[in-house]
């Protein structure tokens, strides 16, 4: 099973195993030869998931501007669907990213983890580096961390961060970390405090980190970022199941200005 999946070799995956460091659907397994299903049994090890089904794919886009968060879009605008060409799964975003917004963005066939992570009840981290107009000050950054009110409902940024302010009227760049899938969430926020967004790069999303990836580019996750992915998204072992009843899966609308989940940003 471990060794199958690439975690360690048949005798480490054993020594895991006899020392307790393995557990299934949340319960330690002692016993060597254990049989599981690989479709529905949840591994771990040392509480990191373990991809075990291998028909599961997960890529990383780093979405360029001017392309739409959506797999086909109905009036042929550029969407995604140009970047999944290199692998056969039909895969399909988790969340999105309005058209002007670059940045790290999730692509998988994985059903169960989709509706999840994209779920706004779930509240996964994002972080974006924005460029705005104006000069932002102290003030500002702590005014988006105590909260503003917008037309549906007070935010608060769980983290603001000014990196660099121009004294010669060229802006500024600041590191907003947010849990909200509000629509248009960030450029809303900057707008309240008089200093719109000129351009946005969302750099990570929950455990994933954009990193040098260059702008048009994908690239399958790494095991430890499936891992860590994978342990996000799952219950924890002693708590309720955190997927959510499927009537409430968030809304796929090819409009890319619509309300609903982890929309755009």
């Amino acid at each position: 099973m471990l060794a199958n999946a690439g975690v360690a070799s048949r005798r480490v995956a054993e020594n895991l195993i006899v020392e307790g460091r393995v557990r299934v659907n949340g319960e330690v397994v002692t016993e060597l030869g254990s049989r599981i299903d690989p479709t529905t049994d949840l591994v771990d090890v040392d509480g990191t998931a373990i991809q075990l089904d291998p028909s599961k794919r997960y890529v990383m886009l780093n979405k360029p501007t001017g392309v739409f968060s959506t797999m086909r879009d109905e009036r042929g605008r550029p969407d995604l669907q140009r970047f999944t060409n290199e692998w056969p799964e039909r895969l399909f975003n988790v969340g999105r990213l309005d058209a002007e917004t670059s940045g790290l963005l999730l692509l998988t066939n994985d059903g169960e983890l989709s509706h999840v992570l994209a779920h706004p009840s779930f509240g996964v981290t994002k972080v974006y580096i924005a460029k705005v107009d104006g000069r932002v000050t102290a003030q500002t950054i702590a005014t988006l961390t105590r909260g503003i009110e917008l037309e549906d409902g007070a935010i608060a940024a769980d983290k603001a961060r000014l990196l660099s302010s121009s004294t010669d009227g060229g802006g500024s760049l600041i590191e907003l970390t947010l849990h909200s899938g509000r629509n248009r969430i960030v450029r809303r926020m900057m707008d309240a405090v008089g200093h719109p967004v000129v351009d946005l790069v969302r750099r990570q999303f929950g455990p994933l980190h954009l990193g040098t990836l260059p702008a048009g580019r994908a690239r399958e996750l790494t095991k430890v970022e499936r891992g860590a992915l994978l342990t996000l998204a799952r219950p924890a072992p002693s708590g309720p199941s955190q997927v959510l009843p499927q009537d409430q899966e968030p809304r796929r609308d090819d409009d890319p200005h619509s309300a609903g989940s982890d929309q755009e940003t």
